[in-house]
């Protein structure tokens, strides 16, 4: 008993953990749009989470013969789909407030629920349907797409939400046959090759000058950051290989039901840090919204887990 307690209790720290530090990634992300490329912060970012995972993690995890894959193009395909959900998530934070795109995001476990009977033939029962409805509703109600304060931007968080949904459900394709420090590397790996064509395609700034905030943070030229704004470039490397370390140990040894209902924790930082930095206040359609969100979220996540699935919340080896 005590020691199935303190697996919990490892399990849910580690959870809480990870996701600080997500929420840290998109709030210094959030910061850093209005200066400088999109491509250039995660170029840094995947650099030094590369270095981290290489040095650091992967020695932890069984060393580097993990490198070694028998699903080369299952790899690719999910760095396909990571680079998608990145891309349109912070594309969308740096043009919406955050706790919208956070809570338009953690749709992302219910059309994980949907991709798992197409893609991989799973049955799911009524009530796991009529959660995904109820969080679909969430979406709507946060997006108001008949309303006149509607924005296409809106759209971006749920196109990152349905590219991430698309990696995971390949995640449990792969099951248990390649290690999470491996899906990690070529994770980076793509990251830094997508984000370098980009520079190479766009980093001189040639096309800039839009008036849209989404598509600026795509076009902006690269910049030499001053020291405190290369500091947090360079932290964000940190800052996401722990993310993606932590997320893994806390689903490793714990009951998913049990860790998963913690992840949404991130809805309520991204409330803090909206409020706090950006004075941000949502609107009560937003807090509507977020707990109809939150809600059928934790649901799928427990009835998964009381019949013997696998999380849908489930990030293994990174989220963003």
């Amino acid at each position: 008993m005590v020691t199935a307690e303190r697996s919990a209790a490892v399990g849910i720290s580690c959870a809480l953990g990870a996701t600080v530090f997500f929420s840290l990634n998109d709030l210094s992300i959030k910061f850093l749009s209005g200066a400088y490329p999109l491509h250039e912060i995660v170029f840094v970012r995947a650099a030094v989470a590369l270095l981290i995972t290489l040095m650091v993690i992967m020695p932890l995890d069984g060393g580097w013969a993990a490198l070694k894959t028998r699903r080369p193009m299952i790899h690719v395909l999910r760095g396909i789909c990571v680079v998608i959900a990145n891309s349109a998530f912070f594309a969308g934070i740096a043009a919406m407030p955050l706790a919208d795109a956070s809570a338009i995001f953690f749709v992302a476990p219910l059309f994980i629920t949907g991709l798992s009977v197409v893609v991989l033939g799973e049955v799911v029962g009524f009530r796991r349907w009529i959660a995904v409805v109820v969080g679909l509703i969430g979406v709507i109600i946060v997006v108001q797409p008949t309303g006149a304060g509607f924005s296409a931007v809106a759209l971006l968080p749920a196109i990152a939400a349905l590219a991430y949904a698309g990696l995971q459900t390949m995640t449990r394709y792969t099951g248990m046959s390649e290690r999470a420090s491996t899906m990690s590397f070529y994770i980076q790996l793509t990251f830094m090759i997508v984000t370098g064509i980009l520079a190479l395609s766009l980093g001189d700034g040639r096309y800039s000058g839009s008036d849209n905030e989404a598509l600026e943070f795509f076009l902006r030229p690269w910049l030499m950051p001053p020291l405190w704004d290369g500091v947090i470039m360079l932290a964000l490397g940190a800052v996401s290989a722990c993310a993606g370390y932590l997320i893994s140990q806390a689903y490793r040894g714990t009951d998913a039901g049990l860790v998963a209902p913690f992840e949404y924790t991130a809805l309520l930082l991204a409330v803090f840090w909206g409020i706090v930095i950006w004075g941000e206040w949502p609107v009560w359609t937003t807090w509507i919204g977020i707990l109809l969100i939150a809600g059928s979220g934790i649901f799928v996540a427990l009835r998964e887990a009381k019949l013997g699935g696998k999380p849908s919340a489930k990030r293994v080896a990174g989220r963003r």
